[in-house]
């Protein structure tokens, strides 16, 4: 261990990407932990920035291989995971590690690295709201975005296993607070 890490989850749709991308520009010592998945990019996603695109057999060679810091099998045959040489590349730079991960991702994260890393999950106001912000984002099918609800009730109830709640339900708010998180972790 050698460094400071923050792990930002939350049920999809409840605006971690979002906070996450407001507050890393206001920290030049920060920077963002790329996960691995298995999953096909949406949209213009590319290999390297959103994600390390990995096909299943990949994923599973290089889990038998003790490649990750965690893995999780989120969906059937849909694997999101950190991999242990993007630990090594930002700590190496002497910078701060940013996740953005799934609710069972980031209390694996926090139980690994202990108390160098604040763990903040990040809730929508509401199962409706959530599942509106999910069709607005127009990424998924009517299908997905259920199955992502569905997922979203169970997930809430990990909340009490971080070491913050961030209710989104004003996003300049929310920011304000996630900002102020931050300043207290890193100083």
């Amino acid at each position: 261990m050698n460094g400071k890490v923050l792990i930002f989850s939350a049920p999809s749709g409840s605006g971690k990407s979002t906070i996450v991308n407001h507050l890393l520009p206001l920290h030049p010592e920060m920077e963002f932990s790329v996960s691995a998945t298995s999953r096909p990019p949406r949209g213009e996603e590319q290999d390297g920035v959103e994600y390390y695109f990995l096909t299943v057999e990949d994923f599973r060679a290089r889990i038998q291989a003790d490649e990750f810091v965690e893995y999780e099998q989120v969906y059937e045959g849909r694997f999101y995971g950190t991999l242990k040489s993007e630990v090594e590349r930002i700590w190496a730079k002497g910078h701060v590690i940013v996740f953005d991960v799934d609710v069972k991702g980031g209390v694996s994260l926090k139980k690994y690295f202990g108390d160098s890393a604040l763990s903040v999950f990040i809730q929508a106001p509401s199962v409706e709201e959530l599942r509106r912000r999910l069709i607005a984002r127009a990424t998924d099918s009517m299908e997905a975005i259920e199955e992502r609800v569905a997922k979203a009730a169970e997930e809430m109830t990990y909340a009490p296993q971080f070491d913050r709640i961030l209710i989104n339900d004003n996003l300049q708010e929310a920011f304000k607070r996630a900002e102020e998180m931050v300043e207290e972790f890193l100083r």
